[in-house]
């Protein structure tokens, strides 16, 4: 290890900083450098003083000096084998123990998805013999498992796994700099995938794609507006993250009612969502042809003139997609004529043929509860608030930035309440408004459809509409386990390409998910995970008595419940590494130093 300085000019000044890296020679016989510590600006006495701290590590050779890790030129001359080896059990030592379980299970879905042979024939190695596609699987694993920057992959996640070993690799699929370039040879393979995975999704779980879910969201960076340039795609815009500080992307994702995704697109953060769907119907058409499929979107989706494009291709596009309340305004009436026909247990429908479509006006009793139970908890708080606000003796100013507040946190019960803040003192009073409070009672629970499925079952349609909850989902997991916010690129293509890893890594959650669901329901993705993280990987070194060394690379044994989880999921732990032979080559200061770092 050595002190590492980096200078950078800025403002006209140049700037120093400082950094612990370690030297770490591949398999192909070149050295890389692994980040340890980073320690920014420093002066010269502190450089000093940890130059002295890393020079001690190297004592007892009577001379200071920068050590690798694994320092070189320590072997002893080993004869020829021996029929026998003598153990020195005393001598026994345990070392690198590192995650293996979870790493393993991944890679049991990399391969389920056939994304090892897809990924092998589209990024060959490099003219250095750098195996892109094992790069990629160390991106999708991480995101999988443990997701963070690419920075923290480098610096620590990668060397407390076991990848290296699973993927016969060595540290140089965690090299800083191959990480990033990785990222720019996967956005022109995007279509490829999505065809692919159509068809592992077919093959996989028998899914059919007759029912489309197509909803949006946003995700956010930690960055400056003004350094944008003008015309890309971060830009601020409506924040479904609560971020309108921050600039942002939005991202447009199909899926299948299952949750199994089937494309994304990447767009502009100013975009409006009812600017979406025509590029997106268009997109799906070109790349999987004209099939008969049903689009189901939220409100606010789709305009008026896109469901009459719809409505009037050849042969018909068709859709269901929810409804503002605001519709039944106009709608009441005749729909109070119609009469409630049970679809299921707690659900009742009316239906209305209007203008070419039909209306389908739903109540759920488990929605109802559940908007009822929403709207007093907010309305008790509010009630509670507004009543000590009335009590305080604060300035006029004061009393408006607290009703703000107020009206901020409850804004659903704030429309509930009528309040006149007096003009000229620091006073307000205020009421419930009975009028609004019936009409808001009378939709709870209550949706509003529109269809061009006249032919189906109201049963079919709602079970079409609840099933949206399946791209929430998935927009859950992306911004939950899988960690897809905020994005820290500063380069358009490479803030696509992180989005784009993220996505095949949803891709392997939702077929462990899917998984799970047939053979173990009890348990979700991240759960499983985390009980494959228990198995570890550790190297045994057992010390011979003709100076050699006996490298045993064990994974420990799972435990009965674990193992029982492995059996449910049909899988089948591959056989202990080979035991390996070695001259002893770690010294005692080299453990020291070891320790030191461990």
């Amino acid at each position: 290890m050595f002190l590492r300085r980096t200078q950078r000019r800025k403002d006209g000044k140049t700037h120093s900083y400082w950094s612990i890296v370690e030297n770490k020679r591949l398999d192909d016989g070149r050295v890389v450098q692994r980040h340890v510590l980073y320690l920014g600006e420093i002066n010269a006495a502190q450089a000093t003083a940890w130059g002295k701290a890393i020079e001690v590590f190297d004592e007892d050779r009577g001379r200071t000096q920068t050590l690798s890790l694994f320092a070189e030129g320590h072997s002893e001359v080993v004869g020829a084998d021996a029929s026998v080896i003598r153990l020195r059990l005393s001598e026994m030592r345990l070392q690198r123990p590192r995650q293996w379980g979870a790493c393993w299970l991944a890679g049991q879905l990399w391969q389920e998805l056939e994304l090892d042979r897809f990924w092998a024939a589209r990024l060959p190695p490099s003219r250095k013999a750098t195996r892109w596609d094992q790069v990629l699987q160390v991106l999708a694993t991480y995101r999988l498992i443990a997701p963070g920057s690419e920075w923290r992959l480098h610096r620590e996640w990668f060397g407390n796994s076991a990848m290296a070993d699973l993927l016969g690799g060595d540290f140089g699929l965690a090299e800083q700099h191959k990480l990033y370039a990785c990222h720019d040879l996967l956005l022109e393979h995007k279509e490829a995938l999505f065809s692919h995975l159509v068809g592992r999704w077919r093959d996989l779980f028998n899914a059919d794609f007759d029912v489309l879910l197509y909803d949006l969201t946003s995700t956010y960076f930690e960055a400056n507006a003004s350094d944008l340039p003008e015309d890309g795609k971060r830009r601020h815009g409506y924040s479904r993250d609560k971020r309108p500080d921050c600039p942002q992307v939005v991202i447009a994702l199909v899926v299948t009612p299952e949750g199994l995704p089937l494309a994304y697109e990447v767009l502009p953060g100013n975009t409006a969502d009812c600017k979406t769907l025509r590029m997106f119907l268009s997109k799906i058409e070109q790349q999987y042809g004209k099939a008969r499929r049903v689009w189901v979107m939220d409100r606010g989706v789709p305009t008026e003139a896109v469901l009459a494009e719809m409505r009037n291709s050849d042969p018909p596009v068709q859709y269901l997609v929810g409804t503002p309340k605001g519709r039944l305004n106009r709608l009441e009436k005749p729909l109070l004529e119609k009469a409630w026909q049970d679809v299921r247990d707690g659900v009742k429908v009316k239906l209305l043929a209007e203008d070419g479509e039909l209306y389908v006006f739903a109540q759920s009793a488990d929605r109802v509860t559940k908007e009822r139970a929403m709207r007093r908890r907010q309305l008790k708080w509010l009630w509670k608030r507004l009543q000590q606000l009335v009590a305080m003796e604060v300035t006029r100013e004061e009393l408006l930035m607290k009703l703000g507040a107020a009206r901020s946190k409850a804004p659903a019960a704030w429309r509930l309440v009528n309040i006149e803040v007096d003009k000229k003192t620091p006073g307000f009073t205020f009421s419930l408004n009975r009028d609004k409070l019936r009409t808001v009672r009378r939709r709870e629970g209550r949706y509003l459809l529109r269809t061009n499925l006249a032919a189906n079952d109201p049963a079919q349609l709602w079970q079409y509409y609840v099933q949206l909850v399946a791209v929430e989902e998935a927009f859950r997991n992306l911004k939950g386990d899988l960690a897809i916010r905020p994005i820290f690129h500063k380069t358009e293509a490479r803030l696509e390409a992180h989005i784009f890893i993220a996505f095949l890594a949803y891709c392997m959650q939702i077929t462990l998910t899917r998984r799970l669901h047939a053979l173990a329901p009890g348990l979700t993705a991240r759960s499983a995970l985390e009980k494959f993280a228990a198995v570890q990987m550790i190297d045994v070194y057992l010390p011979t008595t003709d100076g050699r060394e006996i490298v045993l690379t064990r994974y420990t044994h799972p435990e009965p419940e674990l193992q029982l989880l492995i059996d449910r999921l049909r899988l089948r732990l591959p056989a202990q590494p080979p035991p390996r032979i070695c001259a002893a080559a770690i010294t005692t200061a080299h453990r020291r130093s070891e320790d030191f770092l461990h």
